[in-house]
């Protein structure tokens, strides 16, 4: 403990009379940036990162969107990005979007004014063409049977003719999109984005396992998708945020919602009733909230990464009362390994509740998972003192941008995660300064790009991640900078 506090000293923010500036580390000297110009600069290289990734990965009308792209050989894969690698790019477009918005508030409008207008477009094209990834099927969840319309994981090649059913969806892809529909909403006001937010929140819900325990207790926990039976933290800990936002958005207002549910007493009969909009998100907030942490927080203080061990081992039906209904689910064993963003959405979900219930618990719970992340996801570079490398294996580029929001979600009540923080911004730093290629990072941003030009594909859901990330580091300095 006492090598992380003196390795995060160095990435401090300091206040000197009255102006807050942000200090790094470079090869055991200090560079000391003012936030409002930090700021500026982080969204300049946002919007620039983000146009060259929209210039590579994107064509035609469709916007189809090519996963991988190598800037050296300048060459674009086939196979097209999912659709979780397609929200990442909305993500980043709203995180521009609201890192403009903060520079407005700084004065800084007139400078912006035209990237908010195109990317304002750009957000509403992504929606539309979304729908290549939009189908629609029937499923028998715990309390109804009912057709829905959602998102499957691969583009289909027309408009709302994607395969959805049985492993073609998966819930945690729909949460996303939920997530990034509200803040949609939010910067533009478009009730069309919240509506359909609602509409997916409806079906996410409806995969909790509502069924009883032999003591009335509901078994909790959304599985990974329709067609499977193991209960993810990714497939839980994504929804809390955006139900604690759709209870504010709902607060004081009389609009209600279907709640179904199975009776605790005799743990069978299907039951309804009509809750205000605003306690019902809430209290699904908080029944997910304490369901992951009861079942997947680990001794070391981060999130596992799953349930499994369960029974039935595959999706089961039973009929009750002459009607068929989804089978409960019992999962026994903790599974890992534990990535950064399953504690991520934790942190943003302790932070959230903690805001709209002042519930001192879940500061506390926010308190301890900050610096247990820290401590066990950011590991300190020999070949550089001062910095942390986060993993990038895998998808980490884009799940460490999930814990780096959890940081800025968290900031306003831990002031403490400000190192946290500066650890990304140096990251994103030294990448840019050492090995941009074309306005394209590469997928170690502390390593760089590897010696064979042929194996520098790129992630395009990296690209637009780091875009992302310069946007909320910029919307972060704008606003400490006031």
């Amino acid at each position: 403990m006492m090598k992380y506090t003196k390795l995060i000293s160095r990435l401090s923010s300091i206040c000197l009379i009255g102006l807050t500036l942000t200090c790094f580390a470079e090869d055991n000297s200090y560079e000391c940036t003012k936030a409002s110009d930090l700021s500026e600069q982080n969204l300049q290289r946002a919007i620039e990162t983000a146009d060259k990734a929209f210039e590579v990965h994107f064509s035609g009308e469709g916007m189809a969107m090519a996963r991988f792209y190598n800037p050296f050989t300048e060459e674009r894969s086939k196979e097209t990005g999912s659709v979780w690698m397609y929200t990442s790019v909305i993500e980043a477009v709203n995180a521009i979007l609201h890192a403009i918005q903060a520079q407005d508030k700084l004065g800084n409008a007139e400078v912006f004014s035209q990237d908010f207008d195109r990317y304002s477009k750009l957000l509403e094209n992504l929606y539309n063409n979304l729908d290549y990834y939009l189908g629609t099927f029937q499923l028998v969840s715990y309390t109804q049977t009912k057709e829905w319309s959602v998102y499957g994981v691969h583009r289909a090649d027309k408009i709302g003719a994607a395969k959805v059913a049985g492993i073609e969806n998966v819930y945690d892809d729909q949460m996303w999109l939920i997530r990034e529909l509200i803040e949609s909403y939010r910067i533009t006001g478009n009730p069309a984005y919240l509506e359909k937010a609602e509409y997916l929140t409806e079906y996410v819900l409806d995969g909790w396992d509502c069924t009883r325990d032999e003591t009335g207790r509901e078994e909790g926990g959304i599985t990974w998708g329709p067609g499977y039976v193991t209960k993810h933290s990714c497939s839980n800990g994504p929804m809390i945020s955006p139900l604690v936002w759709l209870s504010e958005i709902y607060s004081g207002k009389n609009e209600e919602v279907t709640h179904r549910y199975v009776d605790a007493s005799d743990k069978q009969t299907r039951k309804t009733e009509q809750v205000k909009k605003s306690e019902y998100y809430l209290d699904f907030a908080r029944k997910i909230y304490a369901w992951q942490k009861e079942k997947l927080l680990r001794s070391d203080g981060v999130y596992d990464d799953m349930m499994g061990g369960c029974e039935p081992p595959k999706p089961q039906n039973e009929t009750i009362n002459g009607k068929t209904y989804r089978k409960g689910i019992v999962c026994q064993d903790r599974v890992g390994p534990a990535i950064s963003y399953n504690s991520g959405t934790m942190l943003s979900g302790a932070s959230d509740l903690y805001r709209i219930s002042n519930e001192r618990a879940y500061l506390k719970d926010a308190k301890q998972l900050a610096d247990s992340a820290f401590q066990y996801f950011a590991k300190p570079m020999e070949n550089l003192p001062g910095y942390f490398e986060y993993n990038s294996r895998g998808f980490g580029n884009w799940f460490n941008g999930v814990l780096l929001r959890a940081y800025v979600d968290v900031y306003p009540h831990i002031k403490a995660v400000d190192p946290y923080i500066s650890s990304f911004q140096q990251n994103l730093d030294y990448g840019y300064a050492h090995f941009s290629k074309n306005s394209i990072l590469p997928t170690d941003l502390l390593k760089g790009w590897k010696a064979d030009t042929a194996k520098n594909q790129t992630e395009g859901m990296f690209s637009f991640a780091y875009a992302a990330a310069f946007a909320v580091l910029s919307k972060y300095e704008a606003e400490r900078s006031k």
